[in-house]
């Protein structure tokens, strides 16, 4: 199966490359995954968009001509043949959901896509690790960002602890026993309380404060 155009239609899960075919792990995650061209893509619907990044080319220029096309609730995925911290951070700044490399096993493929399905981001302990350490700095000058920590009340408390561990709204739901609709309005009260944009933010924020 070569790559193909992609017409406005509900895929669940799509590949993005530039040439060749669909991987047979992604295949074996995603049995009704399809390839697309990344100048065919033009979809209406939410889904989820796995990017392979070739190498040499610029996450940001490539993630960021295909987000412009997009429905506002796909997700973008990165895929690299030989991921490191730098790609990732270019692949999270360009939009990206997840980073993970090309050849992950079909297991943690499918664990990615629950994570990302359900609002979450997806990225590996090195580079959370280095994201953490360059924001200590940051948050420590900011006393008053920090202290906003101390504004939460208990279950908010609980909702940004579950998020800092990258867990998703449908199992942050399951663990506090609450809705998923009260898990997104209390992120959205987190976002504001803290003066984030996104998870990920909300994350270094709360993860942050371990190190200080």
């Amino acid at each position: 199966m070569g790559v193909r155009k992609l017409a406005v239609t509900v895929i669940e899960h799509s590949f993005v490359l530039q040439s060749g075919e669909l991987l047979s792990r992604w295949v074996e995650a995603f049995p009704s995954a399809v390839a697309v061209a990344a100048d065919g893509v033009g979809v209406s619907e939410e889904l989820l968009l796995w990017v392979r990044i070739p190498q040499g080319q610029s996450p940001e220029l490539l993630l960021g001509s295909i987000k412009r096309r997009v429905n506002v609730n796909t997700k973008l995925i990165a895929l690299s043949d030989t991921p490191n911290d730098d790609e990732g951070l270019a692949c999270l700044s360009a939009g990206a959901s997840a980073y993970i490399n090309t050849h992950a096993t079909p297991e943690a493929l499918r664990q990615v896509a629950e994570v990302v399905g359900q609002g979450g981001l997806w990225i590996g302990a090195s580079l959370m690790q280095r994201l953490l350490r360059s924001s200590v700095a940051l948050v420590a000058t900011q006393p008053t960002t920090k202290n906003k920590l101390h504004v939460l009340t208990g279950r908010e408390r609980e909702v940004a602890e579950a998020v800092a561990r990258g867990d998703s709204n449908k199992e942050i739901a399951k663990q506090l026993n609450i809705t998923e609709r009260t898990v997104k309005a209390h992120t959205a009260s987190l976002f504001e309380k803290l003066g984030v944009r996104d998870r990920l933010q909300l994350a270094l924020a709360v993860n942050a404060q371990r190190y200080l």
